[in-house]
């Protein structure tokens, strides 16, 4: 049977699924033919398709539709046949077009010209929101997958729902309803603006967590396991009671977690239901099957001939009876944060290769045994060290505090503790400090990779304040943490200082116009030679400080006397090897030179001289923490002795007693003890907890001459030294919620001798090495005495507050406070504390 062109219905019929796809026959044939094209359905026939064309394309490339739809010139089809429908079938898969159309436009004996007729899909122009906050919107504008000129698809708009959605599930918004509309862009042709409305209804709240089927564990205990999905109550203020579908499946694997770590091994959550109770709350249910509860009876060891039995049994610490915990074993086996495990004791000798399976090999009632299937290997060498990252620090600089050498055996403690020297370096980020073995089981070696990332190190200290007496006092200071002086001659190295070795330039600048001035320079190798850690420094200063009369106009132009102090320090010091190799020991020697006239802020009974103080000092520090800016764990102590010749002692023909004070002190005499320890402890998370002590005794040799008019202490508010003129000579030491210099002796000496105790809870906010931000919250207690005689360390000042620090490598630890002095004259008050470039002491 023939029929004329027209549509080929029973094309359509082999592709239902396109309902807006046609093909469609139509045109001439050639010169002398008839009008009509006729095909003959139950012959179908073969054609060679002499052209192609598109027609109804705007936007899509003409040759790239040709191409997609997997008809070409020259190719033989058979009309009618599955060959259009497929053709029609390609391009409607690309989703990009409304309606598809294959036209026979001409004819010519075996020849056959094709048209393919196309409607594209809209663009979209742009989109918008509402029904909600612009905050929200912003937020939604990155989430979502829209790009203008994108083709707006089903399955676009249904995925922008989706998105949305998910992300106001995510704050607890169970019930949000998206609507969007598409409206033609009167602008644009064939293009569109999506209005996406938001409609988020109420907070979803769970008014009540049950657990059915609970009866070993409390469910009190049960409920606080569950952190992210917690019930309605009063107390709830900082964990709400929001219903977050992706945390719930959290709590859920933490719940069974838990319970496995209480011996539970079998425990199974069988099904649980959220259901609504009110518009504004679900109720969620547990059904729970606990099980029985599991103890550990014999633990057997195979495998083993580096360590026996007995001593992999002594390091595991689990007994006969304890309750089965495969959390707990797992850490005894492979990691524990706080005791050495199994792994730890083969990999710190070299077994890389190292591998332990436990295995139950007997379920007894409630007793189960394990065996430890040990497989040892061989000991591994390292064979080379390999250090990616660095693009400003030397490789020297990184390798020299590394501790897994070539040719050493392989220990996973060295590893540990080199990626806790190069975090200490400060010139990475230590949170991204990455440590890859590579083992070669081929030689028994392993290849390890340091990955690293520069961090800015050097800061920049501007900053302004009053300095009492003297007023406005402006400070700039300036630290390259990471230079490098063998390329100071090098103008192309200056970005915009050379570095890359390591060496420390700190330089200070201080002023209050011409009434006070101090400056100060300081360097630091912290390798001299470049093959041991033996650090050498050298440090200049110089201050200056007038003092004005006031005229009667008010301006300060007569001099009135001041002082100038004028200091060098050299230092040395070296890393021991015993007790271990945290210890360090530095020694300096120093010079200060103190010209006073009419200048009474150090003693009142001394205002013109000149001082001397040369002074040796020594130092015994062991640092062990394992982060510079935000420590976790570790501690850190110092214990040093600061001496001056016993210049008294040896003119015993003196008389002290009927000297003036200007030939007393001229050469000044003491001892003075410096004691700090601090430890950090991580409690829950993230929370650290930082416990410190300090202590500072300042003596004398002769009873005669008495205590030193210089360097003692002065207590209270930041600690900050520098801020005021008589500060200068001085051991400034912190006490939050007190003023400056209140707390002791109310002279300008200062105290001899005085302690301080801290207890500071921290929490970090941010760790990106930009802007470490953490809070904190502090109880801190202190005195400082005048002598011996009224000395009682138990006789202190307490205070209490919260606070938060701000580490900028451009600026250094920037920190605010604020305190409340329990023990201030006239009762307890509160006082705000800002610190910049220091940790208070």
């Amino acid at each position: 049977m023939k029929k004329i062109f027209t549509l080929l219905t029973c094309l359509l019929l082999l592709a239902p699924v396109f309902v807006r796809a046609q093909v469609k026959f139509g045109g001439t044939r050639s010169s002398g033919a008839n009008d009509a094209l006729e095909f003959d359905y139950a012959s179908p026939k073969e054609y060679v398709i002499a052209d192609i064309t598109v027609s109804g394309s705007k936007f899509l490339d003409a040759n790239s539709l040709i191409s997609l739809s997997g008809l070409k010139k020259g190719d033989k089809i058979r009309i009618p046949g599955e060959d259009i429908s497929t053709a029609i079938k390609k391009l409607w898969d690309q989703g990009l077009l409304g309606g598809v159309e294959i036209s026979a436009t001409k004819i010519e004996g075996e020849n056959v010209f094709l048209d393919i007729m196309v409607k594209e899909r809209p663009r979209l122009s742009r989109f918008t929101f509402t029904g909600i906050k612009k905050g929200d919107s912003e937020a939604l504008t990155k989430k979502v997958s829209l790009i203008r000129g994108r083709v707006v698809t089903d399955a676009l708009v249904k995925n922008t729902q989706l998105q949305v959605k998910k992300y106001y599930l995510e704050k607890g918004y169970l019930n949000t309803v998206v609507n969007i509309t598409q409206v033609a862009d009167t602008v644009l042709s064939n293009s569109i603006v999506m209005k996406i409305n938001v409609d988020k209804k109420h907070k979803v709240k769970i008014h009540l967590l049950a657990f059915n089927g609970r009866e070993a564990i409390k469910e009190k205990k049960l409920r606080k396991k569950m952190k992210g999905t917690k019930q309605k109550a009063f107390h709830h203020v900082f964990t709400p009671s929001k219903f977050i579908p992706s945390k719930y499946e959290e709590d859920k694997k933490k719940l069974i977690a838990y319970y496995n770590s209480q011996g539970y091994r079998d425990m199974a959550i069988v099904s649980d239901t959220v259901y609504k109770h009110d518009n504004k709350t679900v109720n969620v249910e547990l059904n729970i099957d606990e099980g029985k509860k599991y103890y550990f009876r014999d633990i057997t060891w195979s495998g083993n001939y580096v360590y026996k039995s007995d001593i992999l049994s002594e390091v595991l610490g689990i007994k006969k009876g304890d309750v089965y915990n495969l959390e707990e074993l797992e850490q005894r086996l492979n990691y524990s944060p706080t005791t050495q495990d199994i792994t730890s004791l083969y990999m710190d000798f070299g077994y890389l290769f190292f591998n332990i399976e436990p295995v139950e090999v007997a379920v007894d009632g409630d007793s189960i045994d394990i065996e430890m299937r040990i497989y040892e290997g061989a000991q591994a060498n390292i064979n080379k060290i390999i250090l990616n990252g660095n693009t400003q620090t030397n490789d020297h600089v990184v390798l020299r505090e590394i501790r897994t050498l070539p040719g050493q055996k392989f220990s996973r403690a060295a590893l540990i503790r080199t990626q806790r020297e190069i975090a200490t370096l400060g010139y990475f980020d230590p949170e991204k400090i990455g440590i890859n073995p590579i083992p070669n089981p081929q030689d028994g070696t392993v290849d390890i990779e340091y990955t690293v990332q520069e961090k800015p190190s050097d800061q920049v200290e501007l900053s302004g304040g009053w300095g009492g007496y003297y007023g406005f006092v402006g400070t700039l200071g300036l630290v390259f943490n990471n230079f490098s002086a063998r390329d100071i001659f090098k103008f192309s190295k200056y970005h915009p200082v050379p570095k890359g070795d390591g060496q420390r330039v700190a330089l200070r600048f201080q002023a209050s116009g011409k009434q006070y001035q101090t400056y100060s320079a300081t360097f630091t190798e912290p390798w001299l030679g470049g093959k041991k850690p033996n650090s050498f420094s050298v440090s200049l200063s110089h201050t200056v400080i007038n003092n004005y009369f006031t005229n009667t106009g008010g301006v300060s132009t007569d001099k009135n006397g001041g002082a100038q102090i004028t200091g060098v320090t050299f230092s040395l010091g070296r890393r021991l090897q015993k007790p271990d190799d945290f210890f360090n020991l530095s020694n300096s020697i120093s010079y200060q030179r103190y010209l006073l006239q009419n200048y009474g802020l150090f003693s009142n009974d001394f205002k013109t001289g000149t001082s001397n103080s040369v002074v040796f000092n020594t130092t015994l520090a062991r640092n062990s923490i394992d982060n510079l800016t935000f420590p976790r764990s570790g501690s850190s102590f110092s214990l040093s002795l600061s001496v001056t010749p016993p210049y008294s002692l040896l003119q015993k023909q003196r008389d002290f007693a009927h000297e003036p004070n200007s030939e007393k002190f001229k050469f000044i005499e003491y001892h003075k003890w410096m004691f700090d320890a601090t430890w950090y402890t991580s409690l829950i998370g993230k929370l650290v907890l930082s416990t410190r002590v300090h202590m500072g005794f300042l003596g004398n040799y002769n009873k005669a001459l008495g205590f030193s008019p210089f360097e003692r202490f002065v207590m209270g508010g930041s600690g900050m030294s520098g801020q005021t003129m008589g500060n200068v000579a001085r051991d400034m030491i912190g006490l939050r919620g007190y003023q400056d210099n209140s707390v002791g002796p109310q002279n300008p000496l200062g105290g001899v001798v005085y302690d301080k105790f801290v207890l500071e809870a921290r929490y970090p906010i941010s760790l990106n090495p930009s802007a470490t931000i953490f809070v904190l919250g502090f109880a801190e207690a202190g005195n400082n005495w005048g002598n011996y005689q009224e000395y009682n360390p138990l006789d202190v000042k307490r205070s209490a507050g919260f606070g938060a620090r701000i580490f900028m490598p451009a600026f250094g630890l920037i920190g605010i406070d604020y305190g409340w002095g329990f023990d201030r004259p006239g009762g307890v008050g509160g006082q705000f504390h800002f610190t910049i470039g220091q940790q208070f002491r």
